[in-house]
């Protein structure tokens, strides 16, 4: 353990940890840079599978033709206001491929429609219809690097606290 308190190096999410806080919530902070090299960044829903966080988003955005400029992107999951309770984050980033065939389409859409209102069947099939329009595409996004912070390893470190 370092002695600097400044150094969070150490307060990285274990591998079990980063799994759950990705799976278990369902938004994220989705980042790119638009055409002058500008970072921006919108709150999204994602679905996480296979490695791979994938979204959707009307193809009239403005990340859309920045994704099909330059495909590098960043995307933030934070637990704050979750079951986890907050100090939880993982940062990615990573290529982001836009998708619009009809096979990535088949399979998205349903899922999910389902992840996001898995309390309600009736709505979730609503939701996937509401989807499934010509001007829809998918977010295909690959992450190749991570950051991650679980503040309570901070806080174990920290001398003075009352734990």
């Amino acid at each position: 353990m370092s002695d600097s308190y400044e150094d969070l190096t150490e307060c990285a999410l274990t591998p079990e940890l980063e799994k759950k806080l990705v799976e278990s919530l369902g938004e994220c902070v989705f980042m790119w840079a638009n055409k002058a090299g500008e970072p921006f960044g919108v709150v999204m829903s994602y679905l996480p599978k296979n490695g791979k966080l994938w979204l959707t988003c009307a193809e009239a955005r403005a990340r859309v033709p920045a994704l099909r400029r330059f495909k590098r992107a960043s995307i933030c999951i934070n637990s704050t206001g979750s079951k986890m309770g907050g100090g939880k984050t993982v940062t990615y980033k990573g290529d982001c491929i836009v998708r619009s065939d009809r096979e990535t389409k088949d399979w998205f859409y349903p899922e999910f429609s389902n992840r996001l209102r898995s309390d309600n069947p009736k709505a979730a099939a609503e939701f996937q219809k509401f989807l499934d329009s010509p001007h829809r595409v998918i977010l295909e996004f690959t992450p190749d690097y991570s950051l991650s912070f679980d503040a309570s390893l901070m806080w174990q470190r920290s001398p003075d606290v009352v734990q």
